[in-house]
This record gives structure tokens, sequence and C-alpha cells, in this order.
């Protein structure tokens, strides 16, 4: 629990819907952090895919969203 914060608010009254989304907040698992040979695989993966386009004469003109099946991070 965030120090300091129960289930009352400043004022003594209870509050549990703020209780509630703190206690979820904490509970929440904090998001991987990307390594950097994951981070150098996505950008030579990129790459090829750029090239690739270059090479064949196209442009990509949008978003690309890939998903790592090693790690299941999805890169945007």
């Amino acid at each position: 629990m965030i120090s300091g914060f129960g289930y009352r608010n400043p004022e003594g009254y209870p509050d549990p819907t703020a209780y509630s989304a703190i206690n979820n907040v904490e509970k929440t698992p904090v998001e991987n952090k990307t390594s950097p040979e994951d981070e150098e695989r996505f950008r030579k993966l990129l790459n090829t895919i750029f090239t690739i386009c270059e090479l064949a004469g196209f442009h990509i003109e949008g978003r690309i969203v890939i998903k790592d099946c090693k790690t299941g991070k999805i890169w945007r």
C-alpha cells in the first residue's frame, strides 16, 4: 500500500473507490524492461523490412506493429 494512504480520505471519511484503485495499481505487475539484445534484434528486423520494401520499390506509409514471439513484447 502507498504509505500514508488508507481506507479513509484526508478528511477522515471512508473512500473505498480510491482505496481499491490504489491497491489495484500496486498489484499490477511492472512491465518487463526490454533488454538491449531484444532492442537490437528489433532494430535489425525493422531495418531489414525497410530494405526489402525499398528494393521491391515500395514505401511503408503506416505504423508497423510486431509481436516478439520470444518475449511476447509488442513493438509499435
